[in-house]
């Protein structure tokens, strides 16, 4: 019999499993299905800035009221309506589900993250485990589960633009262009410069609205509202606005999370760097759109099987030789991509970064969610949204400079952020090694938080046992 627990954590996954079934494959696709004007691009950008305002003040608010289980269910309608918008792209259309998505998301990451570290919390106290080896392994299946939508989400799109009959061979002119070697702002859709046809662009984005309503059942009816309890106590004992409001950037104060933001930001700038210069300026540009589902499913399969295997390895290896690992991975893929110039020949090249960074991207994932809900376990959801906004600001900035820098360029932001991480985050370990964060028990959270408004605010951030 597995715990009610760890069925749980099996709901969560798999409702986002679907959910971004549908919004991967449309991430990956914007930058060269929607590529008039930069309006794809322009649409993610608007998502992640609007993620950066939720997060100010949207997930405590949402998660103490709504409780997680309703924060996620209606974070997944945000997401939804997305989907809706590209049925007939546009920009009256994109820009405002845009928008709705970027207002949905850090909510529902922030409270799918808040659900799984009560979770492994009460597991460990149950079990007589430490709470931070069950959180590494809850959030390793997670992310073993979720990081597989990159599959299917891409294999849909694959299978059915494929059957696109207006496909044509990449003239050799084109081929001079792909990778860095130009500067790479003006790739065409394919060798014609067509979109598929809209009749496959609509059958693909209603199966993935389908998808996505099917997520919000799953969570709506199977998953258990654990933190019931606290969000009704919390509803009878409200906060001032202001306080909730200011959560997020209370912890601030803390150096440590200071110290994690160019962590969390790298991860936005290497995710958004995949899904949207990858596919266009050498997936796109040498083989054509048809092509980018493929290469993205390799991402993912690689994503998913790593998410699984570092979430159970990282006890024993610890974190920060995780971290070394997909930093060494992201600088050779990073460093041979300048170099790397694509042609059709070389076929198995395009599958080998993508699985490279597929292994690298579940370490940043997995290890960086555990390690934010180690070090703040009393402050999870502003913690949290802390992470989603930071981690969004990275995607901003690499999809507002995307068709005004060249890529050679991005190649080298991308490295010089990289390296600035490698040199921050050691810090904030090695503090954490000498004096290890207590962890509590899922029971004493709602009374810390509500004794927390009663303490002086210097007293506040400060929960590492010096």
């Amino acid at each position: 019999m597995i715990s009610r627990n760890f069925k749980n954590v099996l709901v969560v996954s798999v409702g986002f499993l679907f959910l971004f079934t549908a919004y991967g494959g449309l991430q990956s696709l914007q930058s060269s299905l929607n590529a008039e004007q930069g309006m794809g691009v322009a649409s993610l950008s608007v998502i992640y800035a609007s993620i950066i305002v939720s997060s100010m003040f949207l997930p405590p608010i949402m998660i103490k009221n709504l409780g997680c289980k309703w924060t996620i269910v209606a974070g997944m309608a945000c997401y939804v309506s997305y989907s809706f918008g590209n049925l007939y792209p546009g920009w009256y259309t994109l820009m405002p589900t845009s928008v709705i998505l970027g207002l949905g998301g850090s909510p529902l990451w922030s409270a799918k993250c808040t659900y799984l570290t009560i979770a492994g919390n009460t597991q460990a106290a149950k079990d007589g485990k430490k709470g931070s080896d069950v959180i590494n392994q809850y959030f390793g299946i997670f992310f073993f589960i979720f990081q597989s939508s990159a599959v299917w989400g891409n294999l849909m799109s694959s299978l059915i633009f494929g059957q696109d009959t207006s496909i044509a061979s990449i003239p050799e002119e084109q081929l001079q262009s792909c990778g860095a070697a130009d500067c790479g702002l003006n790739i065409s859709v394919n060798g014609t410069s067509t979109r598929p046809a809209q009749t496959l662009v609509w059958t693909l984005v209603g199966c993935y609205i389908g998808v996505g309503v099917l997520a919000m059942i799953i969570v709506a009816v199977f998953l258990d509202n654990i933190d019931r309890e606290q969000s009704s106590q919390f509803r009878g004992n409200r906060e001032p606005f202001c306080q909730t409001f200011l959560a997020t950037f209370r912890l601030l104060k803390d150096w440590r999370l200071l110290t994690l933001i160019p962590l969390t930001m790298y991860s936005g700038f290497e995710q958004s760097f995949l899904s949207g210069e990858y596919t266009k300026n050498y997936v796109t540009c040498a083989l054509g759109i048809h092509y980018v589902g493929f290469v993205m499913m390799c991402f993912g399969a690689s994503n998913s099987l790593c998410s699984f295997l570092f979430g159970r390895l990282a006890r024993y290896t610890g974190r920060a030789g995780l971290f070394f690992i997909a930093a060494v991975a992201n600088f050779a893929c990073i460093i041979a991509l300048m170099f790397w110039r694509p042609h059709p020949d070389d076929l198995w090249v395009f599958f080998v970064f993508p699985a490279l960074w597929g292994m690298a991207d579940a370490i940043w994932q997995t290890q960086t969610n555990s390690l934010y809900g180690i070090l703040f376990p009393r402050e999870k959801e502003a913690a949290f949204a802390n992470y989603r906004m930071w981690e969004s600001l990275g995607f901003v900035i690499a999809f507002a400079y995307s068709t005004f820098i060249c890529l050679e360029y991005k190649l080298y932001i991308l490295l010089a952020v990289l390296l600035l991480t490698t040199i921050t985050y050691p810090i904030v370990e090695y503090h954490e090694h000498k004096h290890p964060t207590l962890p509590i028990e899922e029971g004493s959270y709602l009374t810390h938080n509500m004794k927390t408004i009663e303490k002086d605010e210097s007293k506040i951030v400060c929960q590492t046992a010096m």
